[in-house]
Order: C-alpha cells, then sequence, then structure tokens
C-alpha cells in the first residue's frame, strides 16, 4: 500500500458566491459523510483544514539566524487550503478517492505519493 497526500488548493482570485448557513452545513456533511466512508475502507489516515494564508508564520535562515515571518511563504494567487493523507493500493485506487474529495469540497487537488526512499 502506498500512502498519498490529497494537497486542496484554492484561490484569492476565486469569486464564488458566499453560502449560507444551510449551504456551509451541507457541504460539511458531504465531507463528514466521504470521511466515514474513507475511514471505514481503511483508506483515510489524517486530514485537516487550514487557517487562511495570511495566519502563515514563515521561519527560515538568513545569515546563520533563524528569522520569523508574517505571511505565507511565497506570493501567490493560489494556497494551501487542506489536505489528506491516504492509503490505497495504487494511483488509480488513489485517483478514485480524489474523484470523490473534489465532489465534496469543489476545489482542485493535487495527488502525490511519499516519497519511498527509493529513486524512480
Amino acid at each position: 500500500m502506498t500512502q498519498y497526500m490529497f494537497s486542496a488548493y484554492s484561490g484569492a482570485d476565486q469569486v464564488s458566491e458566499p453560502m449560507t448557513q444551510a449551504e456551509m452545513q451541507q457541504s460539511y456533511q458531504q465531507v463528514l459523510v466521504l470521511e466515514d466512508e474513507m475511514k471505514a475502507a481503511g483508506a483515510l489516515i489524517f486530514s485537516g483544514r487550514l487557517s487562511e494564508p495570511e495566519t502563515a508564520t514563515v521561519v527560515k535562515m538568513s545569515g546563520g539566524e533563524v528569522l520569523t515571518i508574517d505571511g505565507p511563504f511565497v506570493e501567490s494567487k493560489e494556497h494551501l487550503g487542506g489536505f489528506y493523507i491516504i492509503e490505497a493500493e495504487d494511483l488509480d485506487a488513489a485517483l478514485a478517492w480524489a474523484s470523490k474529495v473534489i465532489a465534496a469540497i469543489q476545489h482542485p487537488i493535487e495527488v502525490r505519493p511519499f516519497w519511498n526512499g527509493q529513486a524512480a
């Protein structure tokens, strides 16, 4: 079994109608149902939604000193909004789960296997 990360991205330039409270609750329930399905299948390892990019703190080295900087690391129109760590037989199985995640969250995702320590 291979572990995969589904990275869910949202864009600052994506304009959409604000969701009503009922729509937000329906969307949240849809995600919960999907996550229950993934858990029951033994696929879901962990998932999480991140706070807005403006809440990020970057830690980096500069001139041998550790610096902390407010805000996201890169200036970008798209930011990581959340993620899933799953386990699947192969890429096709991971992509099948990814298609269900996209239907639930309505944002594009990137599917990547974890590096297994061997050269490709």
